[in-house]
């Protein structure tokens, strides 16, 4: 991790230098950081002045704490719903508020996650304590706020975070509406791993003569997963799983899958071959969820498999392994995935399982992380028999291969045509040419 610092960190600088205060120091400190990273250098002085800031780096740059911390810098205990930071996901809001409350240290600040999922009658009356940083999805929000229990009027600061993504279609409308209800115009604070032309325009909308920040440092993250691939055919890819969860005995593993359905399928499969994993993903009951992730967090479960909503919130300190059982179509959900298991400084390991036609799905994910990801071997494992329908298309494809190169050696486009069933036809009267007269005038009506 040494080599590649100045790459991560700006180690010209010091928090101190950024003009924090002494509680948040020592709360960083406590946490192991010295120096921050680019895009915290860049983002917090400009955050702190209270001007509204648009901030650019790649996942796992350390964003959350370059708009966290000049939140709790900027606010007072007892500034009730002094912020309010919106993020897509309930479990990047669950993450989020525990990063947060990591960093209040003795600040005297609460920070509190409200998302959809859970019963209102939970969050509700955490609301009513008053905290002074509010993490949320947008749906839960807006609900909390229709029933007077989140007003906007006492805010400060707003932030988006994953701004690509909640400026997406599908959020437009609710950001519109919440942003658009602080008449008195707090400061805001966009940050993404991406932010196309378009974004920025309507992020620009919402602020007034941001300051825009861009790190292209590389990600803390990558820098300090050991990463490698594994070449598997599909219909080997639980064999092969199970193989390297019992070989290897990760201490605690994240498996990622691309469907719901594989999270369930590839779950039964190891539980039937002895292995504690639990599922989880959007269709579970939010309570079942939780159950999950704090059987993860106590050291309970060694094996939790997870869909790629999971992927932005998972947030357990002790994981050793993450396996991506599917390569996700979008590299930037690889970063997020393989980020869970590199917390508070720890080193980690990610495996991917690559079938043959993934070549180009791998090489975008090399060129996003910047790095050639090395292909492991696994000589003990043995690959199993064709699957049936495999087999079968496999011959219906020589067969059809056979046939072309067949009609080819006589340099025929196909065999000759059978002659027409003439009792298939009316009167047994086989047409052979088109009709000799057509009609082609117009038909007279009454229109001029």
């Amino acid at each position: 991790m040494e080599d590649h610092a100045h790459d991560i960190f700006d180690v010209q600088k010091t928090f101190r230098d950024l003009g924090l205060g002494d509680a948040l120091l020592a709360a960083i400190e406590a946490q192991g950081f010295k120096h921050p990273t680019h895009i915290q250098s860049l983002l917090i002085p400009p955050a702190l002045a209270g001007k509204d800031c648009l901030g650019q780096a790649k996942t796992g740059s350390g964003k959350t704490a370059a708009f966290a911390l000049p939140i709790l810098q900027r606010i007072k205990p007892g500034e009730a719903f002094s912020a309010l930071i919106l993020v897509p996901t309930r479990e990047l809001a669950i993450q989020v508020s525990k990063e947060i409350r990591d960093l209040c240290g003795h600040t005297g600040l609460h920070a509190l996650p409200v998302y959809g999922g859970q019963p209102i009658k939970s969050q509700a009356p955490k609301l009513e304590r008053r905290p002074e940083v509010v993490v949320g999805t947008p749906g839960r929000v807006m609900d909390m706020h229709d029933r007077g229990l989140l007003p906007y009027d006492r805010n400060k600061m707003a932030i988006l975070d994953e701004v690509d993504r909640m400026l997406d279609i599908g959020f437009r409308d609710d950001i519109r509406k919440i942003l658009g209800a602080m008449k008195h115009g707090p400061q805001t604070i966009f940050v993404s791993a991406t932010i196309s032309p378009e974004i920025e325009k309507l992020a620009r909308s919402y602020m007034d003569n941001p300051v825009k920040v861009v790190a292209v440092a590389k990600s803390l993250t990558v820098s300090q997963v050991a990463q490698s691939y594994l070449l598997v055919e599909r219909w080997d890819k639980r064999r092969l799983l199970t193989h390297l969860l019992t070989h290897e005995s990760p201490a605690l593993t994240i498996v990622f899958c691309r469907t719901k359905r594989t999270v369930d399928d590839v779950q039964i499969h190891l539980s039937k071959h002895g292995i504690d994993a639990q599922a989880i993903h959007g269709d579970m009951a939010q309570n079942k969820r939780d159950r999950a992730m704090t059987r993860l967090r106590e050291g309970k479960l060694s094996v939790l498999v997870a869909s790629d909503l999971a992927a932005r919130g998972l947030d357990v300190d002790d994981i050793s392994h993450v396996i991506n059982y599917d390569l996700p179509e979008d590299p930037e959900v690889y970063v997020h995935r393989i980020g869970r298991t590199a917390r508070a400084g720890r080193d980690g390991i990610a495996w991917s399982l690559v079938t043959p036609d993934q070549g180009q799905l791998l090489q975008a994910i090399e060129m996003l992380t910047n790095v050639e990801i090395p292909k492991l071997e696994y000589p003990d494992f043995k690959a199993g028999p064709l699957p049936a329908d495999v087999v079968a298309q496999r011959e219906l494809a020589d067969r059809r291969r056979q046939e072309s190169d067949e009609r080819k050696s006589r340099g025929s486009a196909g065999p000759l045509p059978t002659a027409p069933d003439a009792h298939k036809f009316p009167g047994g009267l086989v047409p052979i040419a088109p009709p000799t007269k057509r009609l082609g005038g117009r038909m007279q009506t009454r229109r001029r």
